[in-house]
């Protein structure tokens, strides 16, 4: 079949879980019942063994074209003949009662909107990651995928046909004006017969009950400044990342996805980071969603009641609040476009990571001012986590950018760490809370002088990575948004200039593009290269709106606006040909990209 370009790519979901639709009609990454459960379709990661859906027209070379329902998640993808034109419509039903979401987990609606042409459908899933065989039945309404532990229900009202390595195909004729809908559904292992197919009537419901769940929800948003439609955007694709059961966010709904085709640097995102979390909760609150930061925070209370027995916090967790996630590497997968390996699960999760200690107390902080006050219980689990980060804050650590090569003392993580404390303070003042001020005031102070003393470099003008090190390092750009230094202080203003300079000279910078760090400084343990990091680039953005250089922080923002995909989504970082890599889309950049939007528009709508 070939592989897409991971940007040629929109997504559908339902807060439990998401697919990837090409632009070409296929559903070539989903995992039915929610985001970490083993893949159906995974073509995306192995075009001959992944398994995939495909919906399109027979024997044409169609101009395609993919968008989105106006202000929804709803999905069309529409296929420009000398036949006439023919439109696939896939969305995941919300706003419907339980047992309709699991007799119609994913909708894929057929129409000719002109002419008249042949359709061809097939439907190959690969259960289990393509590791489980699986038998396939034709009933009268449509087709069940049997595997040892698990079924799937193709409902359908063409006829269909068994094909090659358990595959249903079917070749059917529309005209003009006529409709045809397929779904999927889970099914107890032991069914021997899908629900009937949709009527055109039925699926309407679905549709317009879909629709206005959308709508209803994005009518929510306060943000009404410059740059709306991609702010919206970004906003709609952070909820498809929220797991509505939990309250649990997911950095990104696919796993493996490579940040370069030669690097191994391919991972399993589909799990909750704190970190990752604190920053989607402020991006949400910051536009007026404060729903998903109550679920969030009620999430992320039971973790806190889970703390390890010296008071610390695991970095990341399952959606459902689990703490293992063993990494396994799928050798029987080729991965994208050949890229090895196909990692799921996540060894990362053992790592002593200090930094999030500052974005979980930031987003409790901000919880507490923006959304409702914290109950008491919570302010007892913040004073144990304080109380270690007193303890612990002098260690080395594998940074934001979770490294698989030594510890070190990240200037990134000990800026958090000041953070938690600053907002521990600020929070106990705030709500007049217990607490051992004095002692957090003394360390947070210390912590300061350290990085000031040790992670800036006289030579270089600049903060660098880590100390005792001359690399630079993008995460240090958070400094002013956290109010660590103000934007406008010479050391940051100094960093700025360091950063933006190139690669070739030295910085991060190209195309107006930021790199997160040098990989060939082998401080990751790593090999190969990545792309620039989106994220990173909005850091940039927002840190120059503070510093008051408007007209070079909306270039460089409206330049980035130009990377993204044409539904306006982004992946991780953006390659040397303007390609997406890594996970896609990416929780970190929609929600860098809704923070350094309302920034400068305010900053703009302020005159600096």
């Amino acid at each position: 079949m070939g592989y897409l370009p991971i940007e040629n790519h929109g997504l559908i979901g339902n807060m439990r879980t998401a697919a990837l639709v090409g632009i070409d009609g296929t559903i070539d990454w989903f995992c039915p019942e929610k985001f970490d459960a083993p893949s159906v379709f995974a073509a995306i990661l192995d075009d001959e063994r992944g398994g995939c859906f495909r919906i399109g027209p027979v024997d044409s070379e169609p101009t395609r074209k993919q968008f989105y329902w106006p202000d929804t998640n709803v999905l069309v993808t529409r296929f420009l003949c000398q036949e006439g034109v023919l439109e696939v419509v896939d969305y995941m039903p919300v706003d419907i009662d339980a047992e309709q979401q699991r007799e119609r987990w994913l909708i894929r609606t057929v129409r000719m909107a002109r002419g008249s042409m042949s359709v061809q459908v097939e439907c190959q899933p690969a259960f289990n990651y393509a590791r489980d065989s699986h038998q396939v039945s034709i009933s009268e309404n449509g087709a069940v995928f049997h595997s040892p532990n698990s079924a799937l229900g193709l409902s359908s009202p063409v006829a269909l046909a068994t094909g090659d390595a358990g595959s249903v195909q079917a070749e059917f004729t529309l005209t003009e004006g006529e409709v045809t809908v397929f779904s999927l559904q889970l099914l107890p292992t032991d069914a021997s017969d899908c629900a009937p197919a949709l009527t055109f009537e039925a699926e309407q419901d679905f549709f317009e009950r879909t629709i206005a769940y959308w709508h209803g929800w994005l009518a929510g948003c306060t943000y009404s400044g410059r740059w709306r439609e991609i702010v919206y955007r970004s906003a709609l694709v952070l909820k498809l990342m929220t797991y509505e059961p939990t309250g649990a966010i997911v950095a990104a709904p696919t796993c493996s996805l490579p940040e370069g085709l030669d690097s191994g640097r391919n991972w399993d995102y589909r799990y909750t980071w704190l970190r990752d979390a604190a920053f989607t909760l402020y991006g949400l609150m910051r536009i007026g969603f404060t729903e998903e930061a109550r679920a969030f925070i009620e999430w992320l209370d039971a973790r806190m009641h889970e703390l390890n027995e010296d008071g610390s916090l695991q970095i990341m967790y399952t959606i459902d609040g689990e703490h293992e996630i063993e990494e396994q590497v799928l050798e029987h997968l080729s991965g994208y476009r050949d890229a090895k390996p196909v990692r799921i699960g996540n060894a990362a999760y053992k790592q002593l990571q200090l930094d999030i200690y500052g974005e979980l107390l930031d987003s409790i902080y901000l919880h507490n001012k923006y959304a409702e006050p914290i109950n008491y219980d919570t302010w007892r689990q913040v004073q144990i986590m304080l109380d270690w980060v007193c303890k612990n804050w002098q260690r080395k650590d594998h940074g934001v950018w979770e490294i698989r090569g030594e510890e070190q003392a990240f200037v990134y993580s000990k800026v958090m760490l000041w953070v938690a404390l600053d907002r521990g303070i600020r929070l106990a003042d705030k709500r007049s809370f217990p607490s051992p001020r004095e002692q957090w005031r003394e360390t947070r102070d210390q912590i300061y002088n350290d990085i000031m003393a040790e992670g800036w470099d006289e030579q270089l003008k600049t903060f660098t990575q880590a100390y005792g090190t001359d690399n630079l390092d993008a995460a240090n750009l958070i400094m002013p948004l956290v109010f660590f230094v103000s934007p406008r202080d010479p050391r940051m203003i100094q960093m700025l200039e360091a950063i933006m300079r190139s690669p070739v000279q030295g910085g991060l910078t190209e195309d107006r593009l930021v790199y997160r760090y040098n990989v060939n400084s082998g401080v990751d343990g790593l090999k190969g290269d990545e792309g620039t990091f989106n994220m990173c680039t909005f850091w940039l953005v927002e840190a120059l709106t503070r510093a008051g250089r408007l007209d070079e922080a909306r270039h460089i923002f409206e330049h980035i606006l130009g990377y993204a995909n044409y539904l306006g989504l982004y992946a991780e970082q953006t390659g040397p040909h303007g390609e997406a890599l890594g996970n896609f889309p990416q929780a970190f950049t929609h929600l860098a990209l809704i923070s350094a939007a309302f920034n400068l528009d305010r900053a703009l709508k302020n005159g600096g």
